[in-house]
């Protein structure tokens, strides 16, 4: 028998999801493959390279015959802290272009959806890679995902003026919390990351790996404390309080709108309905 493939990013917010596979009972079950891009494991599934993929949900209504692995996620219900609208002290009202992180879809079309729908205006948007600086240098406000997010999104930002970090724009950067936004404008949780496969039927639990990873929580902050610059409590907040590793209903009621929202704004040219696995 073939030993399955999946892929998943190596962002500290999936690894109660990969820890099993990694470390735990399912090593050895199958090949895992990691990587700093999520779009990157999107297009791995899309080319059917993967038998499995944690990508944004938004591949979802991009990828031919895909299903979603239910009951299994990242997300959050009311702040997430690793995917941020950052600026040099303005309002958001204020901003005028957006240097986008293009490594996650989901992100940048809910970044457009947060100006189009609940801001009622559209700056200009410049693709960029992840460097704070080089973003904010040339626009007024900076999509940051990731373990990078969380850095600024931390003591002592916490969502406000930045306090000591953050390159030559550190005393003046503001962060704005998306899920928060997203919380702020439709009472409903967000969900940005889920297991996807175009195989009829596939062979791991990967709620039971979820369970296996968040039981090992302690293990998994002390090995990202050396690595973001968080203490070992920071990083056991983030991934206890901030994400969501199960969906509820807020959250799965926040997915299908943020599906109509995305097609209504022209970021997807179909909302179909969800299959799951």
């Amino acid at each position: 028998m073939t030993t399955p493939r999946i892929s998943a990013s190596s962002y500290s917010n999936t690894a109660p999801l990969v820890w099993s596979f990694l470390y735990g009972r399912e090593h050895g079950r199958v090949e895992i493959i990691l990587d700093n891009a999520p779009a990157r494991s999107a297009e791995l599934l899309a080319q059917d390279r993967v038998d499995a993929a944690l990508v944004p949900v938004i591949a979802y209504q991009m990828i031919d015959d895909v299903k979603l692995v239910p009951d299994v996620c990242v997300g959050a219900r009311e702040k997430v802290r690793s995917v941020c609208l950052v600026t040099k002290g303005e309002d958001l009202e204020q901003v005028k272009s957006v240097a986008l992180d293009v490594s996650s879809r989901t992100s940048v079309a809910l970044t457009k959806i947060i100006f189009r729908e609940f801001l009622g205006f559209e700056p200009q948007w410049r693709d960029a890679s992840p460097d704070i600086d080089a973003m904010l240098a040339t626009s007024d406000a900076a999509l940051i995902i990731g373990d990078p997010a969380l850095t600024l999104s931390s003591p002592p930002y916490q969502g406000g003026v930045a306090g000591g970090r953050g390159g030559s724009f550190s005393k003046e950067l503001r962060t704005f919390d998306l899920a928060h936004l997203w919380r702020t404008h439709t009472g409903l949780g967000f969900i940005f990351a889920m297991w996807m496969t175009r195989r009829e039927n596939i062979d791991i639990d990967f709620a039971a790996a979820r369970d296996e990873g968040l039981a090992h929580i302690d293990d998994i902050a002390a090995n990202y404390e050396s690595q973001i610059g968080l203490t070992r409590d920071q990083m056991r907040t983030y991934l206890t309080d901030n994400i969501s590793f199960s969906p509820d209903d807020s959250m799965k009621k926040g997915m299908e709108l943020y599906f109509r929202l995305a097609q209504k704004n022209g970021l997807l040219t179909e909302n179909k309905p969800l299959v799951f696995v």
